[in-house]
């Protein structure tokens, strides 16, 4: 009796472990994104696949959270199949980005030059997608970037947004970014 015991207790186990790794991976792909909340604008499908999700481009938008009145919207593909929709698919690294000014410039507090504004997990383990600000303070213009990396070896793609500090409306103070960057 004790060893039957045992081996219902493992055997219990060994299913809570895998319903425990299944909810993982089926969730990994949506839990990164809810984490970090970029909007969802819309999908559209690139490549037609019979029996399973397509492959999507998907534009995203999301606020600058240290700079009130910047917002980024960047576009990935998202893989479809059926490798796509349990989140085990490794994402590829073409991603664009565009950034821009919707209200008047306030910055929350001291920023690094190159600081992440935004991560996003691109596959199950190793990739992550990264927006990073700066300032190119001769000119008052916040620069934007998006790279993909890996823990062994990243990605030479990227794409860069620039935003000039400008008035807003009757505001007809700007903030100089420079005064902002450590």
């Amino acid at each position: 009796m004790n060893r039957r015991a045992s081996q219902f207790r493992l055997s219990r186990f060994k299913s809570a472990t895998l319903a425990l790794l299944a909810l993982a991976v089926t969730g990994a792909s949506t839990a990164a994104v809810a984490a970090d909340d970029p909007d969802l604008i819309f999908r559209r499908s690139t490549v037609f696949k019979l029996l399973s999700p397509n492959d999507k481009l998907a534009v995203y938008g999301i606020d600058d959270p240290e700079i009130k009145g910047v917002a980024c919207h960047f576009t990935v593909p998202e893989r479809g199949g059926f490798k796509g929709w349990l989140g085990l698919a490794e994402e590829v690294s073409d991603i664009s980005l565009a950034c821009r000014q919707v209200g008047p410039i306030h910055f929350t507090k001291k920023l690094d030059q190159g600081d992440d504004m935004f991560s996003q997990r691109r596959s199950m383990f190793f990739k992550r997608m990264q927006i990073v600000r700066g300032c190119d303070a001769k000119r008052n213009v916040l620069v934007y970037m998006v790279y993909s990396d890996r823990l062994i070896e990243g990605s030479p793609k990227n794409s860069t947004s620039s935003v000039p500090v400008m008035p807003w409306g009757g505001d007809t103070a700007v903030e100089k970014c420079g005064d902002f960057i450590k």
